[in-house]
């Protein structure tokens, strides 16, 4: 079985969906720890409910980006993590980190990459007028928000969307895609090869964009 940490910065929803799908026996995936840059997160208590060990190493304490990254990874490698998958942690990465764990680093960003990469997604969706949106999980190189895109998922945009709205609908797919992408690296189905995705084919995997209907 393949252990995993988890970090984030905040409430830690796509956390929660991975914990879920864990404890429901349906990822075959052992959580060894879920790792904080900020000791107030409120996904640190939902972790703990669920069992699962927490670490807070707070960047507010390092004069430098790169001397946080490096304590940040020793606590991550004190876990020996076969991935590390960030869900929602609201750092940028140094190049040493990122190539650290290069082809076991994954995240998943709230627009349809390479559009709309940073902050503000789907304000940046609606000012735009696109009318399809979605999320998309990738591994992390050191190009901010970019990245081989292992799978993606399709929303609508719709006439009386607002950015609430449009959030939500786009979360509710983060939670469906980012626990069948760690499924399928559990699996040994999912790999990097010279920069590029490999995926084998399962019944779950017969195409990496989902797109679901309109309800």
């Amino acid at each position: 079985m393949k252990t995993i940490v988890i970090l984030i910065s905040g409430r830690g929803s796509n956390m929660e969906s991975l914990l879920a799908e864990v404890a429901a026996g349906v990822l075959p995936v052992r959580v060894a720890a879920v790792l904080s840059n900020r000791a107030d997160a409120r996904g640190l208590k939902t972790a703990v409910a669920h069992g699962v060990p927490t670490r807070v190493v707070d960047h507010r304490e390092f004069a430098e980006r790169a001397a946080f990254d490096a304590a940040m990874s020793d606590a991550i490698d004190g876990f020996a993590p076969d991935l590390v998958v960030l869900a929602g942690f609201m750092r940028i990465l140094t190049d040493g980190f990122v190539r650290h764990y290069a082809g076991r680093l994954i995240n998943i960003h709230p627009s349809l990459l390479p559009s709309f990469p940073g902050l503000h997604t789907h304000r940046q969706a609606l000012l735009e007028g696109v009318r399809i949106h979605g999320c998309t999980v990738h591994f992390v190189t050191p190009a901010l928000d970019h990245g081989p895109v292992i799978v993606q998922a399709a929303v609508p945009v719709l006439d009386n969307d607002d950015e609430a709205s449009l959030a939500a609908r786009v979360l509710a797919q983060e939670h469906a895609v980012y626990p069948l992408a760690v499924r399928w690296f559990a699996e040994g189905r999912l790999r990097l090869v010279d920069g590029r995705v490999t995926l084998e084919a399962g019944q779950d995997s017969a195409g990496a964009l989902i797109a679901p209907l309109v309800r």
